[in-house]
């Protein structure tokens, strides 16, 4: 399976190469990375030595030029020899050397950082803050972190630092990871988002090499912020009988950065969600300067996560009834109203494909409707659609009893020892986020 990879890395690289030698530089930038993006999720898999070098000598090639592309575009499109050939250009350095005649980047280096190019978030996630509902003094935390010191780097000066490090922890689905797409949306900042598969390497010693690469990126792109989901997996706790040698050194390399020391870090927030504090390591949990809770949602923002995700779908609820909701979703988290919500949405449309009569409307609208309703025409979905008529169907608007059938077999996902634990934790570690 993972022959695919190579195949369509290959095929991007073709492209790549052709908008290259034709002078579209912005396709082409693209085109490599999407290629470098394949031939480094092969190399995940290759476990033929010699293939790999290969792979990696084309990678290390289209990297390369990647980023002579990237200077082109940032001097405006213009190359700074005036030849549009990348040939031309390529002929045009001495081996070993940049176009100042500086040393290359070592390759090792420059292929452990083109497998990280793919967590900085290039676009903006479009989740605002107040597209998040309560959570009022966490939003607030991180603000002070991320939006202050840039807006604002005056504020912080003698003794007044910006916080550093933020753990944000509760049960799952409680929008800790959507906090983080918020700072990414709100902040002018360059976004690293990192999971445990981005930095775990099957070959011995690259893994530490790929969280010092990671660091060291941030601080060249600073300001940044680098977020790891699901923190525990990599800063699990030290000395446990399956731990391995390789998972200790990522935890002591990581602990070393975290700490910054011989670094300038004021500009570099480190941002990360787990579900599980108590599994954290006490050492990195101690490396956190903030480590906030984010509980289920209250009956206000339980409220509100119901209208954001109806959103301007039609429907005739009251507010009443997101009322009603709300108290009867006690114990729900944002992902369960979510998922409930999702579920609705498509009840309208389900109604309207088994309903055998339908309302034509003044507007000439087919809308579903009971057999008794005034003007009800007993025809199909599947016959109009024949009449040539798919075009004026519409479901009708969502309802309250569309909400009442779906609540009534669902249940909510997080249990009550879930809700101890963190509970325990928060009175031992952290601070509420609510």
């Amino acid at each position: 399976m993972y022959s695919n990879f190579m195949e369509h890395g290959a095929e991007f690289a073709k492209q790549a190469v052709k908008e290259d030698d034709a002078g579209n530089y912005s396709k082409a930038f693209h085109l490599y990375m999407n290629a470098l993006e394949y031939f480094h999720i092969h190399l995940k898999y290759e476990k033929n030595p010699q293939i790999a070098k290969t792979v990696r000598e084309k990678a290390m090639g289209y990297l390369r030029r990647a980023e002579e592309i990237r200077a082109i575009l940032d001097n405006k499109g213009h190359s700074p020899s005036g030849d549009t050939s990348a040939a031309a250009q390529a002929r045009t350095k001495p081996e070993g050397k940049d176009e100042e005649g500086k040393d290359k980047e070592d390759p090792e280096q420059a292929k452990l950082r083109a497998g990280l190019d793919s967590v900085i978030i290039r676009e903006k996630p479009n989740v605002r803050w107040s597209d998040i509902a309560g959570l009022e003094s966490a939003k607030l935390a991180l603000q002070e972190a991320v939006i202050l010191p840039v807006k604002f780097p005056q504020f912080f000066t003698g003794k007044r630092k910006p916080w550093r490090a933020f753990l944000l922890y509760g049960p799952p689905g409680t929008g800790k990871s959507y906090l983080a797409k918020a700072v990414a949306t709100e902040a002018d900042s360059t976004f690293f988002s990192v999971s445990s598969s981005d930095l775990v390497s099957k070959w011995m010693g690259e893994s530490e090499k790929l969280v010092s690469n990671l660091f060291q990126m941030a601080r060249e792109n600073a300001p940044s912020i680098i977020f790891f989901d699901e923190i525990d997996s990599l800063g699990g706790q030290r000395g446990e009988g399956n731990e391995m040698e390789a998972s200790r050194r990522i935890k002591t390399e990581l602990l070393v950065q975290m700490q910054g020391v011989g670094h300038d870090d004021r500009k570099v927030l480190i941002l990360a969600a787990t579900n599980t504090p108590y599994s954290l390591d006490p050492a990195i949990r101690r490396r956190f300067d903030k480590r906030i809770y984010i509980p289920l949602p209250d009956l206000k923002a339980r409220q509100h996560i119901f209208k954001l995700n109806i959103g301007d779908t039609p429907h005739n609820l009251t507010e009443s009834d997101f009322e009603e909701l709300a108290r009867r979703t006690e114990g729900f988290s944002g992902s369960d109203i979510s998922v409930c919500v999702k579920d609705v949405l498509f009840q309208p449309v389900r109604k309207t494909r088994d309903a055998e009569y339908f309302q034509r409307t003044t507007d000439d609208v087919w809308i579903p409707c009971e057999p008794t309703e005034r003007g009800a025409i007993k025809i199909t979905l599947q016959e109009l659609d024949e009449q040539g008529l798919a075009s004026k169907i519409l479901p009708p608007p969502i309802t309250k009893e569309d909400f009442d059938k779906v609540l009534a077999k669902q249940k909510p996902t997080v249990s009550k020892a879930e809700l101890e634990v963190h509970e325990r934790f928060t009175k031992e570690f952290g601070e509420e986020g609510s």
